[in-house]
């Protein structure tokens, strides 16, 4: 008889998976992060991803947990030597790894989670395992290209929306759509399926980082992190690149110089970059790339070679991902 698991269903099944995580106990410093940030919950939406993709060609999504379990794990590892990049205290609405133990602790139990993430991978058969390792590697290492690519925009004067879009799709991007690679290739889905899934979560996850980086402006802190963070960084995100991109030149130096001023407080460099943003039109503009990319993606769901009602769960949850109000 057909499974097809909703996004609860999953949800549960991957918590439930997640609790029985085997750490050793010592040495603790190592291990008692790893639980912590793990513990953190968040969207689970990589591993989600991963069962959803295999459950679109098969039933048994237990086959899946073990890969489930490293895009998790790894995702986490990701984050972890983020927040020592980014020096951010807070994450997910709690202190961070970083900022409640150290830099040395959070870049050694980051190391451990890498390790662990490719030890759950040898749960996978031995007939799917070299191309899922194929493509976990490939993951890997596109997100730590989008990375360094995002450092080096700090540094550059000018950033293009293209520059933006390519280093979003591998920092991002990468880890959508290597969990829906990994999942559909257990469940043994054909290489063009396998593609086109690749196309789709690239484009769900570029919709999601337009709209992180729009609701870090136009958002509230339930979301765990200060509300216009990234005016108060200068950060090149999306809605500034395309402001810049659409500004006259007095427009462009309040844009470049408004983060910089040690005259007016926070909320007022907030509010100034804010108005410009309204002014030209950037939150409408950034709204109808989210639209396009996540109709983008349902489109291609309809081209899989499944019954149709097997996309359902994964097109609602394209579209939930980018739901978020707040």
């Amino acid at each position: 008889m057909t499974k097809i698991y909703t996004n609860a269903e999953l949800t549960e099944l991957f918590e439930r998976h997640l609790a029985q995580l085997a750490l050793p106990d010592d040495p603790a410093m190592l291990y008692a992060p790893i639980r912590y940030a793990l513990a953190e919950g968040g969207k689970r939406m990589r591993p989600i991803l991963t069962l959803m993709a295999y459950n679109l060609f098969a039933d048994d999504v237990q086959r899946a947990m073990p890969a489930a379990m490293a895009v998790e794990i790894f995702h986490n590892f990701t984050l972890l030597h983020d927040d020592i990049m980014d020096n951010a205290e807070w994450r997910r609405g709690r202190k961070s790894v970083y900022a409640k133990w150290g830099n040395n602790v959070a870049i050694l139990s980051g190391d451990a989670m890498l390790i662990e993430a490719y030890r759950h991978l040898q749960g996978i058969s031995a007939e799917r395992l070299p191309q899922v390792l194929e493509y976990f590697s490939a993951m890997a290492a596109q997100v730590c290209e989008g990375q360094q690519y995002d450092m080096d925009f700090e540094t550059r004067e000018k950033v293009s929306v293209t520059d933006y879009t390519q280093m979003i799709e591998l920092k991002t991007a990468a880890l959508l759509s290597g969990s829906v690679c990994i999942g559909a290739t257990i469940a043994g889905a054909s290489e063009e399926d396998v593609r086109k899934l690749y196309r789709a979560a690239t484009e769900v996850g570029l919709a999601f980082q337009l709209q992180d980086d729009l609701l870090d402006s136009y958002g509230d802190e339930r979301l765990g992190k200060k509300i216009g963070g990234d005016i108060l960084e200068g950060k090149k995100t999306y809605l500034m690149i395309t402001a810049m991109s659409r500004a006259d030149e007095q427009q462009r130096e309040v844009l470049r110089s408004t983060h910089l001023r040690d005259d007016v407080s926070d909320e007022e460099k907030i509010s100034t970059i804010k108005r410009l943003y309204d002014e030209l039109d950037v939150p409408a503009m950034t709204e109808q790339q989210i639209a396009v990319r996540i109709a983008r993606a349902t489109a291609v769901l309809d081209t899989l070679d499944v019954p149709a009602e097997r996309t359902t769960v994964l097109r609602h949850y394209f579209e939930s991902l980018v739901g978020r109000n707040k």
